[in-house]
């Protein structure tokens, strides 16, 4: 790891520290406005169903920062969760037995990642343009294998899992902290999670650090396949189809969460508590929006005056170095 790096390894944290606080203090606040503002945002079911909402996008915005840390993108996750949908379904209909298809299914997300991998430290591609090309290709093979159409799943247990609760939260939020912990645990405590930072922040210092950089690019596309090829087994649980068109923009609100989380584009800072926080204030905002009857437009408004005032103040922050 190079000596900038670890110089700058403790204010990082420190700024993580003090932002997630800042979107937490922030996420309650909305949650005591809509509280107040409305009759029913408070009430379980509505509550049960935010959580479900915000928690398969805060999945796919961990995968998602893993890459942008390093100063890339991925642009294919919402298409590799379509995609994953339809794999899920075509083995669990099959026959294969549900744990072996969503195995199966995760090593497609990890195969798709390390060919994002390859084509970003081989062929030399940008990673806009490979995780573009692969969106496009993904959603088009999805249709050419289901024929346009959608693949009802004939596994009761396996739909039924999205839709329980266990000890009164629902079981997909149960899968945030499954991914969460692990997570942090990986990018702040271990010297891969040092390496992502390391090459985000200077990748040719890196390497002359003896940090491994087209690994640890290859690990980062890697984790963000994974991911979303994760929450296409969930998606596939929760709608009980197999349908390559789901999940359309789902890359944008990850990127979002991402970026309200924390993270910055330009690589080297973020976290795994600032985008699950970030996924989950996008949902509120949604959420509490469809109650008060606010037009649906301007919660896209919303979100993008939020990324463009946190990116900003990133530049801010950056220049004030």
């Amino acid at each position: 790891m190079s000596t900038e790096a670890i110089a700058a390894e403790r204010p990082k944290r420190n700024y993580n520290a003090l932002f997630g606080l800042t979107l937490l203090a922030l996420l309650v606040l909305l949650w005591v406005i809509l509280s107040l503002a409305t009759t029913s945002f408070a009430s379980a079911n509505n509550i049960s169903n935010l959580l479900r909402q915000g928690s398969m996008i805060a999945i796919l915005a961990v995968g998602q920062t893993f890459v942008i840390i390093t100063g890339g993108i991925d642009l294919s996750v919402g298409a590799v969760v379509g995609f994953s949908t339809v794999i899920a379904a075509m083995l669990i209909n099959a026959g294969v037995p549900v744990f072996a298809a969503i195995l199966i299914t995760l090593l497609v997300g990890v195969a798709i990642g390390l060919f994002h991998g390859f084509g970003i430290v081989k062929m030399g591609l940008p990673p806009f343009i490979i995780t573009l090309a692969t969106l496009t290709s993904l959603r088009g093979i999805g249709l050419l294998m289901t024929n346009g159409n959608s693949i009802s799943i004939n596994n009761d247990a396996f739909q039924e899992f999205s839709r329980n609760s266990f000890v009164g939260i629902p079981n997909l939020f149960w899968m945030v902290i499954l991914v969460g912990i692990p997570a942090y645990i990986f990018l702040h405590h271990s010297r891969w999670g040092r390496y992502l930072f390391s090459v985000g922040s200077n990748a040719e210092a890196s390497r002359l650090s003896g940090v491994n950089v087209q690994r640890t690019i290859y690990m980062a596309y890697t984790l963000s396949g994974l991911c979303a090829a994760f929450v296409g087994v969930l998606l596939a649980s929760r709608i009980g189809i197999g349908n390559p068109t789901q999940a359309e923009g789902w890359e944008l609100q990850a990127i979002a969460s991402s970026v309200i989380g924390g993270t910055s584009l330009f690589g080297a800072v973020g976290s795994v508590h600032g985008p699950l926080l970030g996924a989950f204030i996008l949902a509120t905002i949604n959420n509490g929006a469809n109650l008060l009857n606010v037009n649906a437009f301007w919660q896209r408004i919303i979100t993008g005056l939020l990324i463009i005032v946190i990116v900003y103040f990133d530049g801010l922050r950056r220049r004030g170095k």
